[in-house]
């Protein structure tokens, strides 16, 4: 125990030099931390030691999760948790090491950096007059001709100033149909939501099945655009007002991806687009042609009959994503990385030799300053030991330079060949006439440059000089490990809402619920203060399987893989199955908490823990016991039908993100 004991005790890193963990050296103390989160999770005290005791003695060593992490209400507080733990043992910035969240997509990535999100325009740059301005800017468009573009009236406010839609967070893609179903006077914005266009989206990957329905057929229009018709198109009783859209797959066209790792590529079409499907870039066009905005849309962007030029989309975002380092990847230096990946060692993904030589593959943001610095990208995040300019880097100072008095930059920590030898805040035009480096810049970067920071600074000037001299752009910060904003500062427990541990309930509550949240009042605290246990003994998760992909639309249409699983399921334990009356490969009912109900095979296996059900989410095509075969157009069914899980799954969402929660509810299973 004696190695374990030190690694609990006083851990001093090159990135934090604070006290990041105090506990008892005692075995007896460790135990008692290992009995609670036994009596909380049901892990047990020995092997959750055993974790420890290897993760603290084989180092470095890596931290990955999936859904499992994310989609709960404290979904943030876990993941940061899984920071603050690798912090702690030194797996930051080093081979082998970090947190790395596993994607269901190859361009999962790539979406959220885009800004396909409801608070943030693409870069993370955020809603703010700044932002927004940044962006009329790259987009060469008049900023009050984009403000004129929403509502002017104010239904928030940021301490005490009104605040306008066009800076307030939107209603996300898991809330949606509660911007639909609330009264508009309990929503901060002008009216309720009156049409949906769901672009390669799947319904059966989202929680509340019934009230989505019930969404869907209020709606005024809906379009639902995707490869296959996806539940979208057959759940709902509309007979009218529903458009169906095909698109192509990701073989019918090409451009570039990221991937988890931060890499990007270019894909390259294998087919031409088959039937009537189009590519999401000319769908894109299209509509914008008929509402009314294309010559602003694609003001710089070439356009071939109805098609828009990739490469023109991507050196738009090279031009103007300068937070993340997405400046340096074009689709030039994409391609080329393409037609010489045998030059790229395998192990460290750096070309050895050839027209990349000294590159990493997929140029990993940030790939900073302009495609002419030929930034090499960042294979690592936070790696002090290679300078900015070789791919090394530090932790952002994006937090301000002190908390509570204390001081939040690094202190005797920096990167490879830095000019400072010491924490330093972000870059800024006049941080440079500070430094003395202000004359480094050119005179066209100079103009550009004044009254600018580093990722407002269009000419790549700042990030330039900065880099120069060893500098991340950036800044130069501790890791935070305490989130003031966040309602959970540091990451804490808080039971589900729907929960059968009743005796954890007081010690560890949800929130109280909250009026506004991404524009939308949200419950957390009313519905866990109700006992649901009773009538819904069984704690119900959901997760992923081999065979078939995210709704399973595409995948349940393969026959290769259709053949491989072709019955939606749910796995229960032999002593749950008993008790229920249920035997193996039996129909069974599963019900929910919140009405909904199906009708699926019952798998019984002791590989879950009685008490406890799973099914995985990527079914559809079946509701409450219906097929629903003869609401798919002629031809387009998958092969494989089935419930969705998520019929029966229920209300929850992150405190921070919104994102569902679909890992923990409740049910009752009952024969058929």
């Amino acid at each position: 125990m004696s190695s374990f004991g030190n690694w609990i005790g006083v851990c001093k890193t090159r990135f934090l030099r604070v006290l990041l963990v105090q506990a008892n050296r005692r075995e007896g103390q460790f135990f008692a931390v290992c009995v609670e989160q036994h009596r909380v999770s049901g892990a047990k005290e020995a092997d959750v030691l055993k974790a420890a005791q290897m993760m603290a003695e084989h180092r470095p060593g890596t931290f990955i999760w999936c859904m499992g992490g994310t989609q709960h209400t404290i979904g943030n507080n876990n993941t940061r948790a899984y920071c603050i733990f690798q912090l702690a043992l030194g797996n930051m910035g080093v081979s082998g090491g970090g947190t790395n969240i596993f994607r269901g997509h190859d361009n999962v990535q790539g979406a959220t950096d885009l800004g396909v999100l409801s608070h943030t325009l693409p870069g993370y740059y955020g809603l703010s007059e700044g932002a927004w301005k940044h962006w009329s800017k790259v987009w060469d468009l008049d900023y009050d001709w984009i403000k004129n573009r929403f509502d002017q009236n104010s239904y928030e406010k940021v301490g005490d100033k009104n605040v306008g839609p066009m800076h307030t967070k939107g209603i996300p893609v898991s809330r949606w149909i509660d911007g639909v179903l609330e009264d508009k006077d309990d929503i901060d914005q002008n009216d309720t939501i009156k049409a949906m266009v769901l672009w390669g989206h799947a319904p059966n990957s989202q929680t509340r099945g019934p009230e989505m329905k019930a969404a869907m057929e209020k709606l005024e229009l809906m379009v639902v655009v995707d490869p296959y018709p996806s539940v979208s198109a057959v759940m709902n009783d509309r007979q009218d007002g529903l458009y169906l859209l095909p698109a192509s797959t990701q073989f019918e066209t090409y451009g570039s991806l990221s991937s988890s790792n931060r890499s990007m590529q270019w894909r390259h079409k294998i087919i031409d687009p088959l039937f009537e499907s189009k590519p999401d870039h000319v769908i894109m066009h299209k509509f914008a042609t008929k509402l009314g905005f294309a010559d602003q849309l694609f003001k710089h962007i070439k356009v071939d009959g109805e098609e828009p030029l990739i490469e023109d989309i991507t050196r738009e975002f090279n031009s103007g994503m300068w937070t993340i380092g997405y400046t340096g990847q074009t689709p030039e230096r994409m391609k080329l990385q393409s037609e010489n990946l045998h030059t790229f060692n395998k192990t460290t993904l750096k070309a050895e030799g050839g027209p990349c030589d000294g590159e990493f593959y997929g140029l990993p943001w940030p790939c900073w300053g302009t495609p002419e610095m030929k930034h090499p990208g960042t294979p690592l995040l936070y790696d002090t030991s290679k300078s900015v300019a070789e791919g090394g880097l530090t932790f952002r100072a994006r937090f301000g330079v002190e908390h509570d008095g204390e001081n939040l930059l690094a202190e005797g920590s920096f990167s490879a060949d830095s000019d400072i030898e010491d924490g330093y805040p972000e870059f800024t035009g006049e941080m440079l006439k500070k430094l003395g480096w202000w004359n480094e810049l050119t005179a066209a970067e100079k103009t550009a440059a004044e009254g600018k920071n580093w990722k407002t600074d269009l000419s790549g000037g700042i990030q330039r000089v900065a880099i120069k001299h060893g500098c991340a752009p950036f800044g130069n910060a501790k890791a935070r490990a305490v989130v003031w904003q966040f309602p959970d500062p540091v990451p804490i427990h808080r039971e589900a809402l729907y929960t059968n541990r009743r005796d954890l309930v007081e010690k560890y509550p949800t929130y109280e619920d909250r009026k506004s949240f991404y524009r939308l009042p949200t419950r957390y605290g009313s519905i866990q203060k109700q006992d649901f246990s009773q009538e819904f003994p069984l704690i119900m998760t959901s997760g992923r399987l081999v065979e078939y992909e995210g709704g399973g639309e595409e995948t349940r249409s393969n026959p290769w893989l259709a053949e491989l699983q072709q019955d939606m399921f749910i796995e229960i334990n032999p002593g749950d199955a008993n008790d229920a009356g249920v035997k193996h490969e039996e129909q069974v009912w599963v019900d929910g908490p919140e009405g909904g109900s199906i009708k699926v095979m019952a798998f019984v296996t002791p590989r879950v823990e009685r008490g406890v059900v799973f099914m995985p989410f990527h079914f559809g095509g079946h509701y409450q016991g219906k097929d629903l075969l003869e609401n798919y157009p002629e031809g387009t069914a998958p092969y494989v039908r089935g419930e969705s899980c998520n019929t029966v799954f229920t209300y929850g969402y992150d405190s921070v993100t919104a994102m569902q929660e679909t890992k923990v509810s409740l049910c009752r299973i009952r024969a058929v």
